[in-house]
């Protein structure tokens, strides 16, 4: 059994409560939500292994204290309607992800095995379907693996929630931007970028980056760049505009050829396809990278932007990166954030930086910091 774990309680937040339509300053303005601390993963199972969770909801009050202590001003996201989020996402995960938990409850499950969360146990992989197609399955212990891809991604009580919180941080960063507001930074928990178009896994059950860039061109930019600097390839948002040309994504990664996640995507081969070809640029990079080569690729990701001639950037702030993580074997220092916020910057477009990964709590907070310093000086 998997026990559930309840959240902290909210914090009293009431001085950096309430929407803005206009910036001032430097600094990026922050976009968070108490409720995406709702989301508890009490654990995950990896290779059958039960394992603490690391994507908790300490992340977010690691980074909000952070950057209040840093002089950045917090705002509350805005309730947004499902239409961007439609758009990007297929409308049956949208659906299942808000009711599995209750339909889970409702079933013999907890009682019969003790399992409180959601995790899936088998897959409709095109392997064993063998051609035949797909029904929707009758169990909901069978359908959770329909919509989630590995068994690390648990769903609980407060995960929906949490996963769409984190949405209306994305969207409300991205209108903040669209109103005139150079940078804004979206402080999205969980996060998204391995959440394709129709299935959640790596932690990640909503797109919030693919939801920022669809938002921006909805709101009249020609083309919208994503840049991913997490450690992992988002093969998500990869997936979503890999056929798309408005949209072009570019990530540097560890080397999922030396049997990091996601494994199978993210190498340099993978340039698009369709409309979209020419528009994917992944630099994957070797474990034990450090700032010289980690931050040559930044700038790298950064000439592909410009020479683009896109008009908005999102920037997938994942800060796994950083060389206390331990959740990948890159060796990034405070430093190298910070200058990979200032070459992003250079770039001079109006910018949405969403929060993916990072886990390391006592260094979470100032390593994103650092990267919005450089951001901020940069501009």
């Amino acid at each position: 059994m998997l026990p559930i774990v309840p959240g902290p309680p909210p914090l009293d937040l009431a001085p950096s409560a309430g929407a803005v339509t206009r910036v001032d300053g430097d600094k990026p303005l922050v976009v968070w939500s108490p409720v995406t601390r709702a989301h508890v993963p009490s654990a995950e199972v990896w290779v059958g292994v039960v394992t603490a969770g690391s994507e908790v909801p300490e992340r977010v009050d690691a980074i909000r204290v952070s950057l209040e202590a840093a002089g950045h001003r917090l705002v509350t996201a805005e309730p947004h309607d499902d239409s961007v989020l439609r758009r990007v996402h297929d409308a049956a995960l949208v659906d299942h992800l808000e009711v599995v938990h209750d339909e889970w409850m409702a079933s013999e499950i907890p009682d019969l095995v003790g399992q409180r969360q959601v995790v899936p146990y088998a897959f409709p992989t095109e392997a064993m379907l063998g051609g035949l197609p797909a029904r929707r399955a009758v169990a909901v212990h069978a359908r959770a693996g329909q919509f989630g891809y590995d068994t690390m991604t648990l769903v609980g009580p407060g995960t929906w929630e949490a996963a769409r919180a984190a949405v209306d941080c994305a969207l409300s960063a991205a209108d903040l931007v669209a109103a005139g507001a150079p940078a804004v930074y979206a402080l999205c928990r969980p996060p998204g970028h391995h959440a394709t178009r129709a299935a959640y896994g790596g932690s990640c059950y909503l797109n919030n980056a693919a939801v920022a860039a669809q938002a921006l061109r909805n709101h009249g930019h020609r083309r919208v760049a994503i840049v991913d600097v997490d450690a992992h390839h988002g093969n998500g948002t990869a997936a979503l505009f890999y056929a798309r040309r408005d949209v072009a994504y570019g990530s540097v990664h560890v080397d999922p050829g030396a049997g990091w996640f996601p494994h199978y995507v993210g190498f340099a081969d993978e340039t698009g396809a369709g409309d979209g070809a020419g528009a994917t640029l992944n630099l994957p990079l070797a474990p034990g990278t450090a700032d010289r080569g980690w931050t040559a690729a930044v700038g790298r990701l950064a000439d592909w932007v410009a020479d683009l001639g896109a008009t908005a950037l999102v920037v997938s702030l994942g800060v796994d990166a950083a060389a206390d993580d331990p959740e990948s074997p890159l060796l990034v220092s405070v430093d190298g954030y910070e200058r990979a916020g200032a070459a992003l910057a250079g770039l001079g477009l109006p910018t949405v930086i969403v929060q993916e990964g990072g886990y390391h709590l006592p260094s979470l907070g100032g390593l994103v910091a650092a990267y919005l310093a450089g951001h901020g000086n940069g501009r």
